[in-house]
């Protein structure tokens, strides 16, 4: 039985935030990765590519299937409510399900109180909570860490420039590979071939 990840979409998402991880993880064996946004409608991201939707955030029943939720940044996450997938986020956490998140939908889940009770990242402070000043759902402030990556609580949070470390912890998790070849992975990506 495959084991899926989901890939939570908007429009205008940012395609290279999670792309490694999603590419290693496709790839792994018992992994298979689908996409979810708050309609059917395929979204077009940042960088002009459009992604097909294999699954409506309300229409979704199937949590014990699900081995991760992973939702890169993009423009909208702050533009707009998302209250599907706000829905969706919620069922998924009361599953057991990790939240992996980059960017912007950092932002999401801190507008919505997701990040409340765990310790979180982000982008920079001053953005981050520059953002987040006229949200009412966000009291998390004292649990934000200046890092690249946090996991904490169910929640993994990256900033905008982890995508080779995000996607290592999230191959980690999975247990796509052993550790070794994972750091060897890690490694080649984040310091280049010839480094």
């Amino acid at each position: 039985m495959q084991k899926l990840v989901l890939l939570v979409l908007t429009d205008r998402w940012a395609d290279w935030e999670a792309a490694y991880a999603i590419a290693g993880i496709n790839e792994a064996p018992g992994f298979t990765v689908k996409t979810v946004a708050a309609d059917l409608t395929p979204k077009a991201s940042i960088g002009g590519l459009r992604a097909q939707i294999d699954y409506s955030a309300a229409g979704f029943d199937g949590f014990e299937d699900v081995a991760l939720v992973i939702l890169p940044g993009g423009y909208s996450w702050m533009e707009e409510r998302h209250d599907e997938i706000k829905a969706f986020i919620k069922r998924a956490v009361h599953s057991g399900v990790p939240i992996a998140a980059v960017c912007g939908a950092t932002l999401f889940l801190a507008k919505h109180g997701f990040l409340n009770g765990v310790k979180h990242t982000g982008d920079e402070p001053e953005y981050f909570f520059e953002k987040l000043e006229r949200e009412q759902g966000y009291a998390g402030k004292e649990n934000f860490v200046s890092a690249q990556l946090v996991n904490s609580g169910g929640f993994i949070t990256a900033n905008e420039t982890a995508a080779v470390d995000f996607a290592a912890h999230l191959f980690r998790l999975l247990e796509i590979d052993t550790d070794a070849e994972i750091n060897i992975w890690h490694e080649r990506f984040k310091n280049g071939m010839f480094g």
